[in-house]
């Protein structure tokens, strides 16, 4: 647990004495171990985790003042810490509405003392623990240009370290990696006639990325897995969904957003999803088609081996997914903004114009769904996740600090 330390603004024009009692007796009624150091914001930036009471109402241009003078970098997310007193609460309003005007990120910490300790606690168990290695391997592909991201923020954020590997390493790997047993599961499938010719070199790949995993001891990894298709001849579909079904996160394109946005549904849910491509929707009947060429094999009933859509070759999943509740999900790169929403799988599709596993979703609030995909999409790829966890997902981005909308 890391101890918070407690920094204080004050207004110049309140009786110093009386609000040198009012902090002690209010620092004392919420019961928190932590180190105070008042107005000197010195060690401030170098601080695991700063909180910064507000004291008093009138204190917006002194927290201004920190800021020109370097003293507080708001680089970081800032803790307000508000009283019931002093007009305590209503500057730390202004000063979250200037941080959030200027696209930094905050939070407000009140309420009953119990509230205050409690989020206190959460926070302390959170700060700067690095909760997963997650390796980017390659960067992202050229068409995703709204996918990137300040991996510091991402630390920030969420306690996700981001590694940065060549693709060059992996193919390198791939190379010197010799044919090796086929997966009964994958023998058995059904699977056309041209995928046959690639099922050995996907399997390759696959030991080739169990080496560059535990080479960078990764929780999971986002791959460029187009560069793939004239690199090796081969693609990373069949790799992505063994992983996937071996709990290592697995996301395709180099799409970090994605990446992120599956790991949060498996630390909230425990679940895995379908990283997938919106790719028709039917505003009459309320219903969306998603379609990629990988899955989970555990999120899928039963499946089929075919070719990779785009390039026709390398080895793609055919998979049908089970017909029912599911929760659709997007997180943004820098974790601030986020999009849920529930429906069900209304059915499995099979067209060949679409990639290889395919689902139609019908949402429960089809007009809201279609105005967030028109007008304010978080990037292409969205995570479909078996059950109605919005909820849950809701309250986790909540408790970062971020902003989003969930449709029920």
């Amino acid at each position: 647990m890391n101890k918070p330390k407690i920094f204080t603004i004050t207004s110049p024009l309140h009786d110093a004495a009386a609000i040198a009692v009012s902090t002690s007796s209010f620092l004392s009624s919420i019961d928190i171990d932590c180190d105070f150091a008042g107005d000197d914001y010195e060690g401030f930036n170098d601080c695991r985790f700063p909180i910064i009471f507000v004291r008093t109402g009138g204190t917006e241009s002194v927290f201004l003042n920190l800021v020109k003078t370097g003293k507080i970098n708001l680089n970081r997310r800032i803790y307000l810490l508000a009283s019931n007193s002093n007009n305590s609460l209503a500057a730390s309003m202004e000063i979250l509405s200037y941080l959030r005007r200027n696209n930094c990120r905050g939070e407000i910490i009140h309420g009953a003392a119990e509230t205050i300790r409690r989020r206190i606690e959460e926070l302390s168990m959170d700060d700067k623990k690095t909760k997963a290695r997650l390796g980017v391997i390659g960067q992202p592909s050229d068409w995703l240009i709204s996918s990137g991201v300040d991996y510091s923020v991402v630390m920030e954020n969420a306690g996700v370290e981001l590694v940065d590997i060549a693709i060059e390493e992996l193919e390198e790997e791939h190379s010197r990696t010799a044919d090796c047993e086929i997966p009964v599961e994958i023998r058995n499938a059904e699977c056309c006639q041209k995928a046959k010719e690639y099922i050995a070199g996907a399997i390759r790949l696959k030991k080739a990325l169990d080496v560059i995993v535990a080479k960078y001891h990764l929780d999971g990894f986002t791959l460029r897995c187009f560069d793939l298709l004239t690199a090796i001849h081969n693609t990373g579909c069949l790799a992505l969904s063994m992983f996937n079904s071996e709990s290592k996160v697995a996301t395709c394109e180099g799409d970090i957003p994605a990446m992120l946005s599956m790991w949060t549904a498996r630390e909230v849910t425990g679940t895995f999803g379908f990283q997938a491509n919106p790719s028709r929707m039917d505003t009459i009947a309320g219903e969306m088609i998603f379609a990629h060429c990988t899955v989970p094999f555990n999120l899928v009933e039963r499946f089929s081996l075919d070719t990779h859509f785009e390039s026709g070759i390398g080895v793609g999943i055919c998979g049908k997914l089970k017909e029912g509740p599911v929760t659709v999900l997007k997180i943004s790169g820098d974790m601030s903004r986020y999009f849920i929403a529930e429906g069900r799988i209304d059915r499995n599709l099979c067209e060949r114009d679409l990639c290889r596993t395919q689902v139609a979703i019908r949402f429960n609030n089809p007009g809201d769904v279609f105005k967030y995909f028109m007008n304010r999409p978080i990037g292409n790829h969205h995570i479909i996740i078996p059950g109605n966890n919005g909820r849950k997902i809701e309250a986790y981005m909540k408790s970062m600090g971020a902003a989003g909308e969930f449709v029920e």
